[in-house]
């Protein structure tokens, strides 16, 4: 195994964001390599940081680097959309800060037995929690054509999906499709045009099957729910998403909690009882400085935004 590391990303504006108080109970719901968890740790005095993470290298890595903080942290393995039970049996709840950065860290891209870059021949995992089942070889030797053709247009947006799903059912029955190599093959065949848009259209596809090995939307989804009911009055929420589904999660989930109703606005009378539960911090997202840009590719599709509950 590869050292975990990771290099956090919009460290700097998140921190400042939660507004750290140094009595405060946070809780980083993606733990990784520890780089935002460290910042918060720091700045604690008789607070406490939660870290949960359902990947075992990272927790083990973020406990490494959290050591000199070991008095003021607990580190739970889990996915973050159990975080209610998971911090159930600990107690804790009402929360000052909670922040969830939702990419891929630098050492699952780069660890090539993990199956998540289109880089180097691994085999198709992408399991975040290796406990689970679920992997991407079964995916793709295992869903219909017309369950390939549906994750590949709604969750990587990709416009040759259906050539994509359809040339993947075809070669599997020559045999298992088993690492990334073969995928990468039938991916490029199957897309017209330069190198460049192959690349793309390889790294939608990755995406795509990410996010459904981990059911990672319906398990941001969850994650807010679930971070906004734990946060105190005056607690702040921080979300750093990499791509447009993720963003548009939180970004309506944001606004709903601003809202103080919901009812049709031909309605001449509110009957909706919905009360304004939060106010946005971030009126557009924050991303990446140019500087930061510069020392961290991974960056650039990054988006922050920041709820602060009322």
């Amino acid at each position: 195994m590869e050292t975990f590391s990771h290099k956090s990303v919009l460290l700097n504006e998140t921190i400042d964001g939660l507004n750290i108080k140094p009595d405060g109970l946070y809780l980083d719901g993606t733990v990784g390599g520890g780089g935002h968890s460290y910042e918060i740790a720091k700045r604690l005095t008789t607070g406490r940081l939660v870290c949960i993470d359902q990947d075992e290298d990272a927790l083990k890595a973020a406990k490494e680097k959290l050591r000199e903080f070991k008095d003021k942290t607990t580190f739970i393995r889990g996915n973050f959309k159990n975080m209610k039970e998971l911090l159930m049996p600990y107690g804790l709840f009402g929360f000052d800060g909670i922040m969830l950065d939702i990419g891929v860290s630098s050492y699952q891209i780069d660890e090539k037995s993990r199956g998540f870059t289109i880089r180097d021949d691994a085999p198709l995992d992408m399991r975040m929690d290796r406990r689970q089942s679920l992997t991407a070889e079964e995916i793709v030797n295992e869903y219909s054509l017309e369950e390939l053709t549906k994750i590949f247009f709604e969750y990587g947006e990709e416009r040759f999906s259906k050539k994509i799903a359809q040339n993947i059912v075809d070669e599997r029955l020559n045999g298992r499709i088993t690492s990334t190599n073969q995928l990468n093959d039938i991916i490029k065949k199957s897309v017209l045009g330069a190198p460049d848009k192959k690349t793309k259209s390889l790294l939608r596809i990755y995406q795509a099957l990410r996010i459904e090995v981990n059911d990672e939307l319906n398990a941001l989804q969850s994650a807010i729910e679930d971070a906004f009911f734990l946060l105190k009055s005056g607690g702040r929420l921080a979300i750093i998403s990499f791509h447009s589904l993720e963003d548009r999660i939180v970004k309506n989930a944001f606004r709903y909690y601003e809202l103080d109703c919901i009812c049709d606005p031909k309605q001449p009378v509110c009957t909706c009882d919905k009360e304004k539960t939060g106010n946005v911090i971030t009126r557009k997202p924050i991303t990446a400085s140019k500087n930061e840009l510069k020392e961290n590719s991974r960056a650039h599709s990054a988006k922050l935004r920041i709820i602060e509950k009322i």
